[in-house]
This record gives structure tokens, C-alpha cells and sequence, in this order.
């Protein structure tokens, strides 16, 4: 089914971090980041190995010094020995071009701020002339060169990040605190990385406000377009805080970036452990039919006619059939949204009368007045009469890419 509303994904390079590729044809990419002590190695480890056990595809790793990179050389080492899983470390770097270098030496990744590593945002001097603002922009050019020649030499690909919290005090008296200067902060980081030829890179736009987010991403989009610039996009609404409020920034803002044909890779920040996150990011993308990883339910909210306890049934239902990728279940508690409803279920679960279920393949009912007891085996017994059934595997199946 064609949707107006789900746009043709934005065409992208292939950027591979690690052995994970980003944009192109790949999957969009889910990760997440630690909130350890990154010199607590055994943690640090031990946080990132539950992550990649929840779907997290690439993990990034707080970097703010030498010494922190080197560490992820050891947080590599036992998650092989001891969890035997490889993923991508991403060094998150902030302020210190030290440390952005060592890491190239350590990290699949780097991501850079660049309001924060060679800009600054001391609040000082919020007027820049002209001929000052070229003289600075300048000095991050001759700043940047000695890294991208270092990360041609490592070939670790770059994120460039812009963050609506931390633009630059020179960005800010030209563009303001506005989706355009985060854009201009990104663009000035990609026109010098361009300008010397290094291509392996990843752009971000994040903001707390999901609408800032929004319009940042498709400004984003549009000036890479007219640069002739082909660069995947990171998204996520960054500090998005946790619970419900987490969790609807999040769906708001990368859902609806999403839906514009925009982002390779995306991360859901919530002020919850990390591997929470992960869950929210397969449900956003299989919302928005961009990746498909797990069985569709369709299950109605419940109200008087209802015959069965649907919460309990749904979530039992779910438990045991939700590895499906690509199928659709209908758990309705009656037959008054059952057949409607449930138009475009491959399989049915109605309730018919006081603890009886009836089962339905597509729009046909197959089994009238099953016991309720019964009822969940019988409907397992359907789907693999069908041949529809799927062995359960670790991880994340392979997913059914929508493009």
C-alpha cells in the first residue's frame, strides 16, 4: 500500500562504521549511548553488551579525554573475551581535540560538536564583523585539517552534530538561536571536510524541542540537496527526558522526520537506563513502515461489549507471537470492531461469546467458540497451518526493510 504521507527515503552514500553500514540501502540504524563511567571498563562493558542484547546496533561512548579513548580499546577487548560480541564504538567528543585524535586510533567513530571543539560558547562576544566572523571560521579550518588528514589515514568516518543547546557564540550573532544556525554550524564542518576530500561522514541536528528538531532536519536535508551533498542523518531529540514525556518528544520528532524521507540511524535519549531506549526506536520504525522487525498487532482499547480481559490476553498474545516480522494479529474484544477492524490482519483473535474465541484468517473465520484456555495455542496451530509461522531467534530478526 502507498501512503502520500510516508515520503521516498532521502538517497544517501553508504557509511560504514565498523562492519554497520549507515544510509543507502542499509536498515536504518538503531543505537543508543552508556551513561557509565567510561574508565570503569567492567561496566562500561557489561552496559553495552545489555544494549547490543536489546537491538542496539552501534553504541556511543562518552570520550572527553586521551584516556578515555584509549579505554574503549578495552572495553572492545572484553566484550569479545567475555560477552563475544562485536558492535561499532562510537567516541563522543566534546572540547578536546586530544582526545578526538586519540580516539581515532580506538573508536569505529568519532562524533564532533562543532559548537564546542574548536568554536566556542563563552557568552563574550556576541557581535561578530564580517571580517572577523571569516577570520575565526579560519581557524577552525586550519584546526580541522590536521584531523581529517588524520582520520583519512585511521578511515574511521566523522558524526558532525550540531546541537540547538550548544551553538557557537559566533554562529549565534549571525544565524541566532534557530534551526538555520544549527544547520550553518553543520554545513561550515562539512564544506571544510568536503573541501578536503574526506566523505566518510554522518550529520546530526538534535534538539530537546521536537518542532526545533523537525525544522532543523528538513532545512538539513534540503541544503545537502542544493550542496550536492549526500550525507546520511543522525536523529533524535536530545534530552527528551524520560517516561511518557520521553517517549512522545522522541515519536514526534523522528517519527515525523521519518515520514519525510529523512534519517539513516536514530537514537531515542531518555533519562532511563540505555537499553530502554531501544525498544522505542523499533516502534517508531516500524510506525512509520520504514523498518520492520516484529509482528504488527492490532488490538482495540477496550470498552463494555469487551468479552475477555484484553490487556492480560494482548500482552500474553504478544509475548509469544511477537517475533513475526511482517505479520499482522488482530486481538478484538468482540465482534462489533472484529471483522472491520481487523480489514487487513493476516490473523484474527474475536472474542464470540463469554470465554469463547473465534479465529480468523484474513477476513475468513476458521475456528467459531474455541475455549479461551485453548485459544492461544489454537491460533499458533493456525498461523503455522498456514505457513506462516516463524522460529523464534535472538536479537533483532532480519528485518523487512520498507524503502
Amino acid at each position: 500500500m502507498n501512503f502520500s504521507a510516508l515520503k521516498p527515503r532521502r538517497k544517501t552514500r553508504v557509511v560504514m562504521v565498523g562492519d554497520v553500514g549507515i544510509g543507502g540501502d542499509e536498515p536504518i540504524r538503531v543505537q543508543t549511548m552508556t551513561n557509565t563511567d567510561t574508565l570503569n571498563i567492567e561496566k562500561t562493558a557489561a552496559q553495552t553488551a545489555l544494549c547490543v542484547k536489546s537491538g542496539a546496533e552501534l553504541v556511543r561512548i562518552t570520550t572527553q579525554s586521551p584516556q578515555h579513548a584509549r579505554a574503549l580499546g578495552e572495553i572492545r577487548t572484553l566484550l569479545k573475551k567475555k560477552y563475544r560480541i562485536s558492535v561499532p564504538l562510537i567516541a563522543d567528543v566534546h572540547f578536546s581535540q586530544a582526545a578526538a585524535f586519540e580516539a581515532l586510533l580506538w573508536a569505529d567513530k568519532v562524533r564532533l560538536n562543532p559548537g564546542n571543539l574548536l568554536d566556542s560558547k563563552l557568552h563574550k562576544q556576541l557581535e561578530f564583523e564580517k571580517g572577523a566572523y571569516r577570520k575565526e571560521l579560519k581557524r577552525i579550518e586550519e584546526g580541522l585539517f590536521p584531523f581529517i588528514t588524520a582520520a583519512k589515514k585511521a578511515r574511521k568516518p566523522i558524526r558532525i552534530g550540531a546541537n540547538h543547546g550548544s551553538l557557537s557564540d559566533r554562529i549565534l550573532s549571525r544565524y541566532g538561536d534557530t534551526p538555520l544556525g544549527m544547520v550553518e554550524s553543520a554545513m561550515e564542518y562539512l564544506r571544510i571536510f568536503q573541501k578536503y576530500d574526506y566523505h566518510d561522514v554522518v550529520v546530526a541536528m538534535k534538539s530537546s524541542d521536537p518542532l526545533v528538531m523537525i525544522e532543523a532536519n528538513r532545512l538539513l536535508a534540503s541544503t545537502l540537496e542544493k550542496e550536492d551533498m549526500d550525507y546520511p542523518i543522525h536523529l533524535g531529540v536530545t534530552e527528551a527526558g524520560n517516561a511518557e514525556d520521553g517517549r512522545a518528544k522522541s515519536t514526534i520528532g523522528i517519527g515525523t522526520s521519518l515520514l519525510d524521507g529523512i534519517g539513516d540511524t536514530i537514537r531515542v535519549s531518555l533519562t532511563e537506563a540505555p537499553e530502554k531506549e531501544i525498544p522505542v526506536c523499533y516502534s517508531i520504525l516500524q510506525a512509520t513502515h520504514r523498518r520492520i522487525t516484529k509482528t504488527e498487532f492490532i488490538s482495540c482499547p477496550s470498552c463494555g461489549r469487551t468479552l475477555f480481559d484484553l490487556e492480560t490476553v494482548t500482552n500474553r498474545i504478544k509475548a509469544r507471537l511477537g517475533h513475526m516480522a511482517g505479520l499482522r494479529i488482530a486481538v478484538m474484544g468482540c465482534i462489533v470492531n472484529g471483522l472491520g477492524e481487523m480489514a487487513d490482519a493476516d490473523f484474527g483473535y474475536v472474542g464470540g461469546k463469554p470465554g469463547k474465541i473465534n479465529l480468523y484468517w484474513k477476513k475468513n473465520l476458521v475456528k467459531r467458540d474455541v475455549p479461551e484456555k485453548k485459544a492461544l495455542n489454537e491460533l499458533v496451530a493456525l498461523i503455522k497451518a498456514k505457513g506462516a509461522w516463524k522460529e523464534k531467534k535472538s536479537g533483532i530478526d532480519n528485518p523487512i526493510l520498507l524503502r
